[in-house]
């Protein structure tokens, strides 16, 4: 009796050490039910009407994806980028994601990212390093081609004027000075040009993709061109903002925007469609900035092991005038 007593206390003592064991291997195994992934972003600023909906974006997506996002905005600025993602690398994060305000300079934060083992994904703007390949210190690179939509602009161009003798004098407002965007989009457009000599960029400088800048420099375009007696026919704006920004320079020097001087710019805000539907715009190429839940679902297919494909791109249109008051209704930034 007390032998078999005696076994079937060991058993159950057996039982409960297997039970506990199972417990334990259970908990190292596998994340806590209440454990959040951490994503630090760095984000350019607020220079756009673009720049605030992809803010939205990435915010809104990531509360509803359950992801504890830690958001930092650089003003424009590489060294406010650089000092956030290092803050990112010390707070140990899960995944860093940023739009790169320029394409290089950012050698010696990315190999610390890598160092630390914290995974990169770049948004809306490539990078270039200054030794070694820069596919080596990022997942993943999400959005737009930019060159894509240089082409797209060129081409509108050339199909609505239709002028193949006739001289077309052209000023370009670029974007941010050693951006990704203002890089690409400036090849892209003069890629297309060169199959057209008569088309050709007369003045060309940064507007730094701001209403304020655009509206600046179009001062400086109109003021010269009168002085050298040469005639604007077209202006071609790396952004709806500066786009946006130059019509009001346009307008102020007495000639209609639209009408004296053809505009076609990038990105497809709303304040583009309305420009286009009040006459004032002719073309505007999409270039969208709701990389939100693109992002959050990268990340999560991250975190459970999966491999990114090394390039995202972003499905894109291009609207002229004519369908602006149709679409306008559909736009979400």
């Amino acid at each position: 009796m007390f032998k078999g007593i005696r076994i079937a206390v060991a058993l159950v003592s057996a039982a409960m050490l297997i039970l506990v064991a199972g417990c334990g291997g259970s908990e190292q195994g596998a994340a806590k039910p209440g454990d959040k992934i951490v994503l630090g972003f760095s984000q350019i600023g607020a220079e756009s009407e673009w720049r605030t909906a992809n803010s939205e974006s990435i915010k809104a997506s990531a509360k509803e994806a359950g992801i504890d996002l830690k958001f930092s905005d650089a003003q424009q600025k590489q060294e406010n980028q650089i000092k956030a993602i290092r803050s990112f690398i010390q707070q140990k994060v899960d995944v860093i994601a940023f739009s790169p305000v320029v394409e290089t300079g950012w050698d010696a934060v990315l190999q610390e990212a890598k160092a630390a083992g914290i995974p990169v994904i770049l948004t809306d703007r490539a990078i270039k390093m200054s030794s070694g390949n820069a596919e080596d210190y990022y997942v993943t690179f999400m959005g737009s081609d930019f060159v894509e939509e240089g082409r797209r602009a060129a081409n509108w161009l050339v199909g609505f004027m239709k002028k193949d003798n006739e001289p077309v004098n052209i000023v370009e407002l670029q974007g941010t000075v050693g951006s990704a965007p203002a890089i690409d989009r400036k090849n892209g457009f003069e890629e297309i040009l060169k199959g057209h000599s008569n088309y050709k960029v007369i003045k060309s400088q940064t507007g730094d993709f701001t209403r304020a800048k655009g509206k600046e420099v179009m001062e400086s375009f109109l003021k010269s061109a009168k002085a050298e007696g040469q005639k604007i026919d077209v202006l071609f704006a790396h952004n709806d903002d500066m786009a946006i920004g130059a019509i009001q320079a346009i307008e102020e020097a007495g000639l209609k925007p639209g009408k004296d001087i053809i505009i076609v710019s990038i990105d497809g805000v709303k304040g583009a469609f309305e420009a286009m539907i009040a006459g004032k715009l002719n073309c505007t190429v999409e270039c969208s900035p709701l990389l939100g839940a693109q992002l959050m679902e990268a990340i999560k297919d991250l975190k459970a092991g999966k491999t990114l494909n090394k390039r995202i791109v972003t499905k894109e249109g291009v609207f002229p005038a004519d369908v602006a008051a149709k679409e306008l209704p559909n736009r979400k930034y």
